[in-house]
């Protein structure tokens, strides 16, 4: 659940598809429109029902929103778009100073525009460098307020601005960069959300440390041994993994490509076993 939204539990997040290779890389080629296209339309008819953007998800031609309205607009019924604001990048990609309070009713309602809708059902505010984020938080809670949000949380957040959060509006999600050994620090306040009836959400659950520019180096013993038991790639591990550590996370893996995309949703149908999970667990704790 998010909020009073159900999703399936593998979503898919779109900050791949307006370029090819690495997300923000410097001078980044665009990504194939068509395929982009048909990826969205695919990940939808495989039941992909959680789908995560931002506005400053874009390459010199694409972005990811507009690939989405085009996709799927008029969306369905079922269908949660969650978005992000507060980091922003010039016309050229460079990146900018995170938004002020102020400037943030701007990223709504460009996402408004780019998305075609007349209300988000979830923005996540993302967060860089802050310690309280009060005002941040305060400002998207009164966009919530005059219908221009449903729900809002919180994203590359610590427990305390979590808290700081709860005490405005209700926190629906929080989203951070979490997966099989990376940020094993994170696993308590996995472990709050669940307690609280926040969804986790965690991005970069296959790519690990190697984040917008995916998996990088060789995967671990654990990992490829439990693959081969169960005849699947370590990806779609990694993913079962995740949405083992407990029923209110979700997973939003992203790709340009609709053999990974399937590949990624079926692992929803991995089911490890105890013995599997306690040798990835293991791996998980070493790493911190």
């Amino acid at each position: 659940m998010l909020g009073d939204l159900r999703v399936n539990r593998i979503g898919f997040g779109a900050m791949r598809l307006p370029q090819r290779g690495a997300a923000f890389a410097p001078g980044a080629i665009p990504g194939h429109r068509d395929q982009a296209i048909t990826v969205l339309r695919t990940a939808v008819e495989l039941g992909v029902n959680h789908i995560d953007t931002a506005g400053f998800y874009f390459s010199s031609l694409r972005s990811a929103n507009e690939l989405i309205n085009t996709a799927l607009a008029p969306y369905p019924d079922d269908l949660v778009i969650a978005t992000k604001v507060g980091p922003r990048r010039d016309p050229s990609g460079d990146w900018l100073p995170q938004a002020t309070p102020a400037q943030l009713r701007g990223q709504v309602e460009e996402n408004l525009r780019q998305l075609g809708c007349d209300c988000l059902d979830l923005v996540n505010l993302r967060l860089s460098g802050l310690d309280s984020i009060a005002e941040h938080f305060g400002a998207l809670a009164e966009l919530r307020d005059a219908g221009l949000i449903r729900h809002l949380g919180v994203s590359n957040a610590r427990p305390e601005h979590l808290a700081q959060a709860q005490q405005i509006a209700p926190v629906v999600c929080v989203q951070n960069s979490y997966g099989l050994g990376h940020r094993p620090r994170q696993d308590q306040l996995l472990r709050a959300c669940g307690e609280q009836g926040v969804a986790f959400v965690p991005f970069f659950a296959i790519a690990g440390a190697g984040r917008e520019a995916g998996p990088s180096g060789a995967e671990p013993g654990e990992v490829l041994a439990v693959a081969r038991e169960h005849q699947a790639t370590p990806a779609q591990v990694r993913l079962a993994w995740a949405l083992h550590r407990g029923p209110h996370v979700l997973v939003i893996p992203g790709t340009g490509d609709l053999g990974h995309l399937a590949g990624n949703i079926a692992a929803g149908a991995l089911r490890l076993t105890p013995g599997d999970l306690a040798r990835l667990d293991a791996f998980h704790q070493d790493q911190q």
